[in-house]
């Protein structure tokens, strides 16, 4: 007689029980029955769990997983058992399980070994669920036995749902473009490809590779997926930044006005952006020495702060001196400082100069056309070599850091009367800034009234504003002290106005000479305003008017008398928006 199937279940040293999908029990063979006590007929089509409580919560939990389980010890009042129960997969679909066991007494000569069995099963669990890269692993037919919880995520799947299949079923239903796997079993060796997931949207690294038995043949193939996603964008940030890096070092951008105006800076008309621009230029040449020329009043102070701080050298030291503030003797003796015994009245310890102190960052010599013309002559030196030598000393030593000068004097006309060096002219002359006085960029004068006047509100806690009949005054004003004068007419105005508009103040500040006015006027008209700054800057405020008559552009359009699109247009032209003018 020939040995089939079921008699090799049947006579299995081990208890052996199958069951369905829904767990009800299909077959028991004759160790089962001896080790369970069990009739056969009586519980043939019953559901596991009704007969075999403990036994059944195991088998009920692989069919809900589709996981096996593997050396589960239950522990029941007549026998305690070692279980092992594998779900049957076919075609992806669960058919049922089958379980097999043997009593605890049977197993106790092996115990130690299924300890170490049941660790090293732990620990490779705990690996593959640790990983952060996807684990697929598949047996030599392409069929998928196991998928760590990161492969989840990156495929947008339950293992439950794909454990069974083979991945050519996965490709043909267009879950990912291609399989790596296919590509193992054809070529035999470790392949890599970019795979794409519709269905999250994700590239993917994936490599597989394959394992062979004692025979050379393949019976696993191990895919590992690794996230490529992320890397591409972060490349296309890296790119779209480097572009944008790229443009705004030819241009100021919006958010460096911003960053100007905590620096007291305001720069709307395209006179000082120009200005800024060649600032912003200026300030990434690290040894650049910078000549600021401009009016009192302007601004060139703030200007030779900005470029520090815009520069590679903004977190170390800058350090401004008047050298129209000092005698001769006391400026060379902080800007080089001294030696103990230097001359009468020396401290005994010596000093250090000011471009000691300023050391890897910026010195601004403010008001330079007064500069004695000793002292020209060892600036010069230092500028050409970067040693100085302290008074009273012998040694010269080399101090690295950044000059940008500044006057509000003609230094060309000194040079030509000879009361400034021409050689130091021209060592400081390779970069210079001319910054426009105040009457010469009206339409800065908008935003300039704007920032000063939130500035002393939030300083004073008060909530003062201005009318337009003051915006005007203030746009007629020639504005001799430049914007140093208009921030002085704002504060007072904050300051001493009793009424919640400063108009009254504003134009008492301005009205105290009216032959200053007058004269302020004319020079004004005399001074070379082109015809489309003025244009604008009166543009700009009606448009701004306006904005608080109306809530709405198309408000605006039917108010003015133009298309809604005009206004709009306009409005971006002039930086204008509703949060800005209602604030």
């Amino acid at each position: 007689m020939k040995i089939d199937e079921k008699d090799v279940v049947e006579f299995s040293s081990n208890g052996v029980l199958v069951t369905d999908e829904k767990g009800r029990i299909l077959l028991i063979n004759r160790q089962s029955k001896k080790i369970l006590n069990l009739d056969a007929k009586r519980h043939i089509g019953r559901l596991v769990s009704d007969t075999l409580p403990l036994v059944g919560d195991r088998i009920l939990e692989c069919l809900k997983t589709r996981r096996p389980i593997l050396g589960a010890q239950i522990s029941g009042k007549q026998v305690s058992l070692v279980l092992n129960v594998t779900p049957v997969i076919k075609d992806g679909m669960l058919c049922g399980a089958v379980s097999n066991f043997q009593e605890l007494s049977a197993f106790e000569n092996s115990a130690r070994n299924l300890e170490s069995y049941k660790r090293l099963n732990r620990q490779l669990e705990t690996i593959i669920h640790a990983s952060s890269d996807g684990i697929w692993v598949c047996d030599e037919k392409g069929e998928i036995i196991h998928v760590n919880e990161a492969s989840e995520k990156l495929n947008g799947i339950q293992a439950a749902d794909v454990v069974g299949k083979t991945v050519r079923n996965l490709v043909d239903t267009q879950l990912f473009d291609q399989s790596v796997t296919l590509k193992v079993l054809e070529s035999r060796q470790q392949e890599s490809l970019v795979q794409f997931i519709p269905r999250t949207g994700r590239h993917l690294l994936v490599t597989g590779t394959p394992a062979f038995d004692e025979y050379g043949n393949i019976f696993l193939v191990v895919v590992n997926e690794r996230d490529m996603t992320e890397l591409n964008t972060l490349r296309e940030k890296i790119e779209q930044t480097r572009k944008i890096s790229q443009k705004y070092r030819e241009e100021l951008t919006d958010l460096s006005m911003l960053e100007l105006k905590r620096h007291d800076i305001v720069a709307e008309s395209d006179k000082m952006r120009q200005v800024l621009h060649m600032a912003m230029k200026l300030s990434r040449i690290d040894d650049a020495n910078i000549l600021i020329l401009g009016e009192s009043g302007t601004g060139k102070g703030l200007l030779a702060k900005f470029i520090h701080k815009s520069s590679s050298r903004c977190k170390n030291p800058f350090v401004q001196i008047n050298c129209a503030a000092l005698p001769e003797q006391l400026l060379e003796a902080e800007l080089f400082g001294y030696e103990k015994g230097a001359f009468s009245g020396a401290g005994e310890k010596g000093k250090v100069g000011l471009f000691e102190v300023a050391h890897t960052g910026t010195v601004f010599l403010d008001e330079i056309g007064d500069m004695p013309p000793s002292l020209q002559a060892k600036l010069l030196t230092y500028l050409d070599n970067h040693e100085i030598r302290r008074l009273g000393g012998t040694e010269s030593f080399v101090v690295n850091c950044a000059v940008i000068a500044a006057t509000n004097q003609d230094i060309e006309g000194m040079v030509k009367e000879k009361r400034f060096r021409k050689d130091l002219y021209f060592r400081l002359n390779s970069f210079i800034l001319q910054i426009p006085p105040l009457r010469e960029r009206p339409e800065d004068i908008f935003e300039l009234v704007q920032f000063y006047l939130e500035k002393y509100n939030r300083e004073y806690n008060t909530r003062k504003r201005i009318r337009p009949s003051g915006l005007d005054t203030l746009l007629d004003h020639a504005f001799p002290g430049n914007v140093r004068e208009l921030k002085s007419i704002i504060k007072k105005a904050v300051v001493m106005s009793d009424r919640e508009t400063i108009d009254p103040v504003v134009m008492s500040s301005i009205d105290k000479s009216a032959k200053e006015n007058s004269r302020g006027r004319e020079n004004a008209l005399s001074s070379r305003i082109r015809l489309p700054d003025r244009v604008a800057a009166v543009e700009k405020e009606i448009l701004a008017r306006a904005m608080k008559a109306c809530r709405s552009t198309r408000e605006m359009a039917g108010l003015l008398g133009i298309s809604q699109s005009t206004v709009v247009r306009r409005m971006k032209r002039h930086r204008l928006a509703f949060d800005k003018i209602h604030s």
